[in-house]
């Protein structure tokens, strides 16, 4: 195994929550770098999330229900994945009890969004 080898599964990141931030239990960051991170989140009732400041993927590793993305309403279920540019305003919404999510930023952070620049 050389120091860029990692693997992480789904019981693994159960075990790491809840997570250090005793404001917000439902997430665990169990990689970052320079340019990436990747978080273990499973929001129990309500996703309270902001807007990030990256780029960032979901994968939807248990659970079903529905996100809102911007102005979009999507359906996801388990094996799902979800792309949010940054700043887009986004959360799950009448998701199942079972819900665990891989949550993958990358890149730099934009400041505006790259896409609102005039």
């Amino acid at each position: 195994m050389t120091e860029y080898s990692w693997h992480m599964s789904k019981d693994q990141g159960l075990n790491k929550l809840p997570g250090p931030d005793p404001q917000d239990p439902t997430f665990a960051t169990v990689f970052k770098n320079n340019s990436s991170e990747v978080i273990f989140y499973a929001p129990k009732k309500d996703d309270l999330q902001e807007p990030h400041d990256r780029d960032e993927f979901y994968v939807i590793v248990s659970g079903s229900g529905e996100f809102i993305n911007g102005d979009e309403r999507h359906y996801f279920k388990t094996g799902d994945i979800i792309f949010v540019p940054a700043h887009q305003p986004h959360r799950f919404v009448e998701f199942s009890d079972d819900l665990a999510v891989w949550v993958i930023f990358y890149g730099p952070t934009e400041d505006p969004p790259f896409w609102s620049k005039s």
